[in-house]
């Protein structure tokens, strides 16, 4: 199966082939149940690619990433920094996606052997859409592309993932179950935002 998902996602060289190819891939039993292919939504060529883990009810519902609660919270703390997914200007952007495109039944967390079969088509992606910085929204996606969890511990301290500086950051979901975990998130967009105000300086 990852030899399959691995020589699928080589095969695209532009994110709508990435999206069609993807949509393709046959070896995860969660597609079966889902009602929409989640791929991504934002600007493609934005300088921040938020990855998250999975698509919920409500994303599945509508096929976009992180819009229900979650969502709606994830969008407010970006904009607090400046940052929005419906930005014409790639400059004030933001492009998300998430480790998996399907909703897991029950909105259970992803498998290792999900998150695995997924990982060359998140690698392609991410290199496709080339950010300048990428957030590690929560522990499957710490996990995909760091190989380890404990976003309580990872969060807040850079990284590198696929290549490029990776900020892991708690989940918006986590934020609303525990409001006084609020600040330190706050804490880590400040960091990204002056990453990149640091990466725009000539």
């Amino acid at each position: 199966m990852l030899g399959q998902a691995q020589a699928m996602a080589a095969r695209a060289r532009t994110l709508a082939e990435l999206s069609e190819i993807q949509s393709g891939f046959e070896g995860l039993e969660i597609r079966r149940g889902a009602r929409n292919f989640v791929f991504a939504d934002g600007h493609p060529g934005a300088r921040v690619m938020i990855l998250g883990e999975a698509p919920g009810e409500e994303e599945d519902r509508q096929g976009r990433p992180f819009v229900g609660r979650a969502g709606q919270l994830l969008d407010r703390m970006f904009e607090a920094i400046g940052l929005s997914r419906d930005a014409v200007d790639a400059e004030r952007a933001l492009y998300i996606t998430n480790v998996l495109p399907w909703r897991p039944p029950g909105n259970r967390r992803p498998e290792q052997a999900e998150i695995d079969a997924m990982l060359p088509f998140v690698a392609r992606h991410v290199e496709l859409a080339s950010p300048d910085i990428l957030v590690l929204m929560g522990n499957t996606p710490c996990k995909a592309a760091l190989g380890r969890d404990g976003i309580l511990r990872l969060r807040g301290h850079w990284t590198e993932a696929f290549g490029r500086p990776a900020l892991p950051m708690t989940h918006p979901a986590y934020l609303l179950r525990n409001p006084v975990a609020k600040r330190e998130a706050w804490a880590d967009l400040l960091s990204l935002s002056a990453r990149l105000q640091a990466g725009s300086q000539p």
